[in-house]
Parts: C-alpha cells; structure tokens; sequence
C-alpha cells in the first residue's frame, strides 16, 4: 500500500506541473506501519501545485514540521570565478534521529551548474560530516531524506571534481548541512540543552567519529547532562563501549560552555576540579564535552541534546 501511496503522490504532482512522473522526488513521515490519509494527502498537492512561488521556501519548512517546535532553514553564497553561487536549504526532525536510518527530512537547492556524479559525492561527504554525526535519542527510524538539486542558472562553467573550486563547494555544501544538523540537535524532543561532542587526537576521522557519536548518543551522558552532573565516567564508559580502538589511560575530557571551561578528567582518571564551576557550565543551554585521545591529528565531532522528563511525555503520548 505505501508504494501505491507513493506513486500515486508523484502521479498528482506530475500531472499538476506537467512533469515526467520520474522526475518527481517523493518524502514523507509519519506514524509508523498507519497508511497516509491519501484523500488528504491527494487534496494537498492539488491546493499546493496552484500556489507556488518564489517566496515560498519558508511555507515549505512551515509544512514539513511533525513534532519540531521550530524552522530550521540555512543559505549560503560564494564565489566560483565571477558567478555567484547560491545554495539554501531546509529540513525538519525533531525525535527519532540516529541516522541511518532518522525521522528527518532535507531539501537542499543551489543554482550551481555540477556535473551529476561530483554533486552525488560532494553530499555524500558532506552528510557523512553532519547527519551522520547527529543523534537525539537514538532511535532508528523508517524513513529518511537527504536530497540536493542543482540547475545551473548560475551560468557558471560545470564544475567537475578536478576543479580547484570543488572543494570550496563541498566546505559550504558541509557547513549547511551541519547548521541544520545543530538545529536539529537543539529542537530534539523535550530537549532543554544542546549538546557538541568534539573529539581531537584521533589515530583516524573514522576512529574520532566512532568515539564522538558514541558519547552523544549515551543515555547516561545525555541523563547526566539534563541534571547538570559533571559526571565524567559516564563519558569516558561511552567512548570506551564505541568499539573505537584507543588507549583509555590516556584519555583527557573537558566540560566547556559560555561559563567557562573544565578538566574532569586526566589520563584516563579523575581530575581534581572545581564542582560549582563544573554545574555552572552545564547550566548553560550550549555544551559542549571535549575528549583528546592523544593518539593522533583527527577529529571528530558529533551533535545531540540531552534527555528530559518531557522526551518520555512526548513519546509515551505519541499516538494517543
């Protein structure tokens, strides 16, 4: 039934815009395994097709809105010779992220002119920078969408990888991917604080990465953090259970935010720290836990948020 749905959403959507049905890119999410209101869904699309514009991208981060409290919308230019380039970008998620897989959805346009195959691995490296290292809850989910589209009405030049400028596409390509990813992070059901996880002295990205999310996805850490308890061992569990492979002994942590910065621990032990200054800086609402493995020059960062009470009222109510 869902792939009847489905293609019965680009069908109307083909026929509403005189498209090929093939040419119609379809996203959804809802109450797992429950069919989608067709009649609905069907009425929408007709009134929506009749109703496009150019001012219309905040109407479309309004609509794709589930339980997300906020837009999360992000644009960027830059220069590739004398073009300026634009690319704009919207998403919603707001509880069952963990990707892969994540209830989260993202629509990415620039008027870049690209060749196909560059673009498809520009974002591919760029969510796997981002997306990729979020979590709220960790909870995996059935469905979602990371899509970019390019026309080119930039008029530059097509730029392939083996331009000196394609790395300056693929650097902004990533920063709007984790702007969204940090907003994301911070809308996270019942979320009261956001959470950055920065890993350095990796022996290898895949090694900081591994470390990073595993920390912002603990429970434990996530628990710790919504009751302002600088418990350090619980950080240190998370990134040892990772399956990354590092020397624990020679672990260093750091509890930052606008209140400041503190050592919890030192080579794999407790430091000896100032507590009232460790529960100021949790207080705040951005934190970020710094780990240095010391075993190299990699990093790795990932993004989260901490649990509440509310997260438990939110999910336990969700259908009823």
């Amino acid at each position: 039934q869902g792939k009847i749905d489905a293609l019965k959403m680009a069908e109307e959507t083909a026929e509403g815009l005189d498209l090929s049905v093939k040419d119609v890119l379809v996203a959804s999410t809802g109450v797992i395994g429950v069919p989608l209101p067709m009649e609905k869904v069907v009425g929408g699309i007709q009134t929506v097709v009749g109703s496009l514009h150019p001012g219309g991208g905040i109407d479309a981060a309004a609509a794709i809105l589930t339980t997300d409290l906020t837009v999360k919308e992000t644009a960027y230019s830059f220069l590739i010779g004398d073009k300026e380039i634009k690319i704009g970008a919207i998403a919603k998620g707001s509880g069952m992220i963990h990707p892969n897989m994540a209830t989260m959805l993202c629509f990415i346009t620039t008027d870049l002119s690209i060749e196909r195959g560059a673009l498809d691995r520009a974002l591919k490296k760029a969510v796997d920078g981002s997306f990729n290292m979020l979590t709220v809850d960790g909870d995996t989910s059935t469905n979602d969408l990371v899509l970019v589209l390019a026309n080119g009405a930039a008029g530059n030049d097509q730029l392939t990888e083996d331009q000196s400028e394609y790395e300056l596409f693929v650097a902004v390509l990533t920063q709007v991917c984790v702007d969204l990813a940090r907003k994301i992070a911070k809308d996270g059901e019942g979320a009261t604080k956001f959470l950055e996880v920065l890993v350095k002295g990796g022996e290898s990205v895949q090694t900081a990465r591994v470390v990073a999310k595993s920390v912002a996805a603990s429970s434990l850490v996530k628990t710790a953090l919504f009751g302002e308890d600088p418990n350090w061992g619980r950080i240190l569990c998370a990134a040892g259970y990772s399956g990354a492979q590092f020397n624990p002994e020679a672990v260093d942590i750091y509890l930052k935010s606008r209140a400041g910065e503190v050592k919890v621990a030192a080579r794999g032990s407790g430091a000896v720290f100032d507590e009232d200054l460790a529960k100021a800086i949790l207080r705040e609402a951005e934190i970020t836990i710094r780990l240095d493995l010391h075993q190299g020059k990699e990093i790795g960062l990932a993004f989260g948020c901490d649990f509440s009470y509310d997260y438990v009222k939110i999910n336990a109510e969700y259908r009823t």
